[in-house]
């Protein structure tokens, strides 16, 4: 039964914006999922408008508003749970190394193969990278589509919830669907090239420091990453650019040897055996970031490729040349906001002009609410296990041993949250 039927827009809008809060608080209340259970209410808020003016608003507006959401809502999560089912039973199927393209010229290609040529994978790097969609969705799909992860790791990495993910994933593969599958042409792919490093860097950053899991390195991304950005690197060899994050990501990786120990335990870069590390990744490495600063203005993946650099050529901890690392940290930060690179400077203040000053750093940086990696919680947890440390090289024992726990609650990594742990047991009295 229908009341009265009116036609006046302006009634339902005012009858929908009241009811739409009270809709999505039965729902959360109800399921739990905030943001698709927003999706759901929105798409319910939309069927109203389109069905109340013709058919007449119901008796019970928001019984009909809640209803339709709850049924929109359903339907979605129905939906998430059986794309999970499909993407674990395709992983637990296929063979590790299938989710990463052999390089070009190993492997079958061709029917029945799995090697892309070179420049499909590049046409698909640049594709996910297309300029209709938002960085995020970008850096999303080609998670996706290039770097194999799954919808929950990608959800994983952006600390969002799963079902969030998916629908910026299917969001994304919509807007792109008309799109050409041919290389750019040299003046979108230069607009293009930004988002593709950023998205490269991404990639590589997830390899080498995974975000959640059992595992701290995955070798198939950070390798898969530095395949790729080769790749680009042969397309625009004299770009600084490129050549900065191709050095950045080898001398990096160079690393990776001594970053775990027999049980897969994190070792910090200043307690590794660097006998371990890849010498010849090192001078190939070396090699490029003076090749990029070279190739022009130093731009942010010139400066953290030298600044690795300084890490690498260092035999012993202690002759680190952590002047010069701040002074290139101090030109990175000048360019950049972003939050990690003003951790590595309050690092590097605190390795120049002692603990103190590096805590004076660390605390402005939490006062202004910069998580390293993200907003509020996201990075949070290296904000507090930089000021572990150096409340520790400080000698405040008791205060060193909260933030180590407060970084262990925070990261989702476990290797990360094990070495977290064992260093705040350490100062038990």
């Amino acid at each position: 039964m229908k009341a009265d039927r009116t036609n006046d827009d302006h009634d339902i809008e005012d009858l929908l914006r009241r009811h739409a809060p009270q809709v999505l608080g039965a729902l959360v209340r109800r399921y739990g999922h905030f943001d698709p259970a927003e999706d759901a209410v929105q798409e319910a808020l939309i069927a109203a408008a389109g069905q109340w003016p013709e058919d007449g608003v119901p008796e019970n507006p928001r019984g009909w508003l809640i209803r339709v959401a709850s049924r929109r809502l359903t339907d979605r999560l129905r939906s998430d749970e059986a794309r999970r089912r499909r993407e674990e039973t395709v992983a637990a199927l296929t063979p590790a190394d299938a989710f990463v393209a052999p390089p070009p010229g190993e492997g079958p290609t061709g029917l029945g193969g799995r090697a892309p040529s070179e420049d499909d994978t590049l046409t698909l790097l640049f594709l996910c990278c297309h300029p209709a969609l938002s960085p995020a969705a970008q850096i999303a799909l080609t998670l996706r589509a290039v770097g194999g992860l799954t919808t929950a790791e990608i959800a994983r990495a952006h600390l969002v919830e799963e079902a969030t993910m998916a629908q910026r994933i299917s969001r994304a593969k919509r807007a792109v669907r008309g799109a050409e599958f041919r290389a750019p042409e040299p003046e979108d792919r230069d607009r293009r090239l930004a988002a593709v490093l950023q998205v490269l860097y991404l990639i590589f950053n997830e390899g080498y420091t995974a975000t959640a899991g059992p595992e701290l390195h995955r070798t198939d991304l950070a390798r898969e990453a530095i395949r790729l950005t080769r790749a680009v690197r042969r397309l625009l060899p004299q770009e600084g650019r490129v050549t900065g994050l191709l050095a950045l990501m080898v001398l990096t990786e160079a690393r990776a040897p001594a970053r775990t120990g027999p049980d897969g335990e994190l070792i910090p870069l200043d307690e590794q055996d660097r006998a371990l590390w890849d010498r010849t990744a090192i001078a190939e490495g070396t090699a490029l970031a003076e090749e990029a600063l070279a190739q022009g203005p130093a731009g942010d993946y010139q400066l953290q490729a030298a600044i690795a650099a300084l890490h690498d050529e260092a035999e012993r901890a202690e002759d680190t040349d952590w002047p010069q690392i701040l002074a290139l940290y101090e030109l990175l930060v000048h360019r950049t906001p972003d939050p990690a690179a003003a951790l590595g400077r309050a690092v590097a203040v605190a390795m120049v002009h002692g603990p103190r000053a590096g805590l004076a750093e660390v605390d402005a940086l939490a006062g202004a609410g910069a998580g390293v990696g993200a907003g509020a919680g996201a990075g949070r947890y290296r904000l507090d296990a930089v000021r572990a440390h150096l409340l520790e090289r400080a000698g405040e024992l008791d205060a060193a041993r909260v933030a180590y726990r407060a970084a262990a609650e925070g990261t989702l990594s476990e290797p990360e949250a094990r070495y977290l742990r064992a260093r705040a047991d350490r100062l038990v009295p």
